[in-house]
């Protein structure tokens, strides 16, 4: 039977490498890894691999997840993640609320409360703050005019997407471009 581990902190395909290269370091056989999630062949690992795979995996930033709520947690922080940052096709206009109970299954009241007295802000300030840096990227590349990313990102107008801007940078996003300097956070520190 595999093991399933939960990690914290895994927020691309380069987290994704280095956590199947720190398995691999220690003989862990990984059978699949996500966002997230590490499904191992092996059915049980002793207490001394664990420790070494803590160590190892702390020194990258990560860190294996072993309590319920610290699992959903990192599920809600990956599926907002992921859908943000790493779909590139879709246009960001749907009910949150939906499709992170969907995802992790559980009523979205009790994903929301236990995600603010976890995290200390509300997952719709989480949500926001993702966005607000997938703009900055967006704006840093230059490759899409302001009214295509507020469509990408699901805002109403540009209007709408320069005043979120605005309320958690302090700058508009053509005062940030202009300025040349995009100051982005880690997707794993935005909270």
């Amino acid at each position: 039977m595999p093991t399933t581990l939960y990690i914290k902190n895994m927020v691309c395909d380069r987290c994704i490498m280095a956590v199947h290269d720190t398995l691999v370091k220690l003989h862990l056989h990984p059978e699949k890894i996500a966002l997230g999630e590490v499904i191992l062949k092996d059915d049980t690992i002793d207490e001394s691999v664990k420790n070494a795979l803590d160590a190892a995996l702390q020194t990258l930033g990560f860190e294996r997840i072993d309590d319920r709520k610290g699992r959903l947690i990192e599920a809600i922080k990956n599926k907002v993640i992921k859908t943000i940052h790493h779909s590139e096709d879709i246009h960001l206009k749907f009910n949150w609320s939906d499709v992170l109970a969907d995802e992790v299954h559980y009523e979205y009241n009790y994903l929301s409360h236990l995600f603010s007295s976890v995290e200390g802000i509300t997952l719709e300030q989480y949500i926001i703050r993702q966005k607000i840096e997938r703009v900055k990227e967006l704006l840093f590349y230059d490759e899409l005019n302001l009214g295509q990313i507020a469509s990408r990102l699901g805002y109403s107008s540009i209007a709408h997407l320069s005043a979120q801007f605005k309320k958690i940078t302090g700058l508009t996003p053509t005062e940030l471009k202009k300025s040349r300097v995009v100051s982005r956070k880690s997707l794993d520190n935005i909270v």
